[in-house]
């Protein structure tokens, strides 16, 4: 069964909507900032600690790709943004964006890991909400 987790943008993120191609600047610069880290250990540490390409269906188009995995361990992951209607505290209707993060039941252990972490980066550099595969949830966003 496939597992899903959220990034949901919240009134103090640091944004409050996100396109399908933000998202992949962001793995793109999550990848390069990987592969500094290996410079600086003198290691090919960007093939192992992210070891995944950007692929796109023509019917995903603008709103959802997949990171795809040629290594034994790993297989995929999908990333997709969509917006909700939510009540906030005041009983008003708001649109809300999140990014969606599925593994599909395919999916290996590595992947999960490698999800996760993508996911806490995602939190961390947007201030968002992140809802986890196991249910729990990391605030990211200055809370009251």
């Amino acid at each position: 069964m496939a597992e899903n987790a959220f990034i949901k943008l919240v009134p103090s993120s640091a944004q409050q909507t996100i396109s399908v191609d933000e998202v992949k600047e962001l793995f793109h610069y999550y990848k390069e900032i990987t592969n500094k880290t290996g410079d600086q250990l003198g290691w090919s540490y960007g093939d192992s600690a992210f070891p995944y390409e950007i692929k796109e269906k023509e019917e995903g188009k603008g709103t959802w790709f997949y990171l795809h995995s040629n290594q034994e361990r790993h297989y995929a992951i999908l990333i997709g943004v969509d917006r909700e209607t939510i009540r906030d505290e005041n009983g008003d209707e708001q649109e809300q964006t999140y990014i969606q993060v599925t593994l599909p039941e395919q999916s290996t252990y590595g992947d999960k890991g490698k999800a996760n972490e993508f996911c806490k980066f995602l939190g961390k550099k947007l201030k968002g909400e992140l809802h986890l595969f196991n249910e729990r949830i990391m605030y990211y966003y200055p809370r009251k």
